[in-house]
């Protein structure tokens, strides 16, 4: 079925409902069947076809037209537009090009406003940028000129619907079963670990695998620009996401407020989905105030950098010496793990790293584990984590615990 049959169906479809604006869902579909069973009859389709114009017709005025089966698809991990004529997906690691468009500039301006107000926001030429949760959990990313040059752009990341377990990422081959035997009793011990990788390296996925250790007795909070953490097997949770300034310019509620609105809710961990800014100073001494076993993460491009980075976000948040706020991250921050997406697009963990205190005035590392590259089979990098050091120095939270302070496979 090419598109240009789908626009010709859609414009028929569309004068007769220029009559009739309040239809009902069955009403429309019955229309749709209607025009779809009459063109059919000098244009022979199998039945499945049928019924996959049908749905592609439906969806062009009640869906998310082009999008739709593509939101459908559970092989699709994200949906780039960038114009409306040049539209990319992901699926498995790799970027693909559809052979398809939206029919206009038009028809895209009106689905990106039917899909912010679904969400209770507001985007046009005055604010041009959104970020947004869709209903099913999907974050969206929207862009419009004249910010957008090519036109309005629209990303949307999707998410499983069932959150991918720690058993699950050892089983694509992201760590070894030592190495998250290991993180797992950091969680439980309650180590203060912050993840770090570039942009689609699966940070988000593997802070909520790491989140399913957390004992179930405990009350949790999570603090996210747009909510993506698919915490279930905490009972006391309370989830909360940053709000966007209205057209006023009023009403917006920082990641900063939430982390200090949090710390009244008698909270055993926090979890920041991403520091970003000037709260990482407040989520640094949040760490350091009692709120042992809280999570986050940011971007980088080593466990080295994210140091780095941190300092510098954490100076744009207070006006405090280089020295002092060094010192709050050697205190705060317990284990670093880093994400690196490699070559073959696979996603892995490439370092694990234990912050151990300061020396000659700088935070101090010591490497736990630290991924070896070995070269490529059949496209594929092979390699994997390796144990490096002489293990992990600060114990004291898992004696407090009861657990051994053996390293991974060695009686973990």
């Amino acid at each position: 079925m090419n598109e240009e049959t789908v626009q010709r169906l859609k414009e028929r479809i569309r004068g007769q409902l220029e009559l009739d604006s309040a239809i009902s869902d069955e009403e429309l579909k019955a229309k749709i069947e209607h025009v779809v069973f009459e063109w059919c009859a000098q244009h022979p389709l199998p039945a499945g076809e049928k019924v996959q114009l049908v749905r592609r017709l439906f969806h062009a005025f009640r869906g998310l037209d082009l999008m739709q089966p593509l939101m459908d698809d559970p092989t699709v991990t994200e949906i780039m537009i960038n114009g409306h004529e040049e539209l990319f997906v992901e699926r498995a690691g790799r970027l693909t090009r559809l052979p398809f468009g939206f029919e206009s500039r038009e028809r895209l301006e009106d689905l990106i406003q039917s899909v912010v107000a679904g969400v209770n926001r507001v985007v046009n030429e005055s604010s041009p940028i959104v970020d947004a949760r869709l209903k099913d959990g999907s974050r969206v990313h929207i862009v419009l000129p004249p910010i957008a040059l090519k036109g309005p752009t629209m990303t949307i990341r999707k998410f499983p619907e069932k959150p991918l377990l720690m058993k699950d990422l050892i089983a694509l081959g992201a760590l070894p079963d030592e190495a998250a035997a290991l993180l797992e009793k950091l969680v439980k011990a309650k180590y203060n670990i912050f993840i770090s990788g570039g942009t689609g390296s699966g940070k988000t996925t593997f802070l909520n695998a790491l989140s399913q250790f957390i004992p179930e007795d405990e009350r949790l909070v999570t603090i996210e620009d747009a909510a993506e953490l698919q915490i279930v097997s905490v009972p006391n949770l309370v989830s909360m996401e940053t709000r966007n300034a209205n057209t006023e310019g009023k009403g917006a509620i920082s990641m900063r407020e939430l982390i200090r609105a949090s710390l009244r809710m008698r909270p055993n961990r926090i979890i920041v989905g991403e520091v970003r800014g000037g709260e990482a100073i407040d989520m640094l001494q949040a760490m350091n105030t009692g709120h042992d076993g809280s999570l986050s993460t940011g971007h980088s491009n080593s466990a080295r950098d994210m140091i780095a980075r941190l300092e510098t976000m954490a100076l744009g948040g207070a006006e405090l010496p280089v020295a002092v706020i060094r010192q709050q991250i050697a205190s705060a921050i317990d284990v670093i793990v880093h994400l690196s997406r490699l070559r073959d697009r696979s996603r892995r963990v490439t370092e694990i790293s234990e912050v151990i205190g300061m020396a000659d005035g700088e935070v101090a590392l010591q490497p736990l584990y630290r991924f070896e590259d070995e070269g490529e089979r059949d496209g594929r990098v092979l390699g994997g984590l390796r144990r490096c050091g002489d293990g992990l120095q600060r114990t004291w939270k898992l004696k407090m615990a009861g657990m051994s302070e053996r390293v991974g496979g060695e009686g973990a």
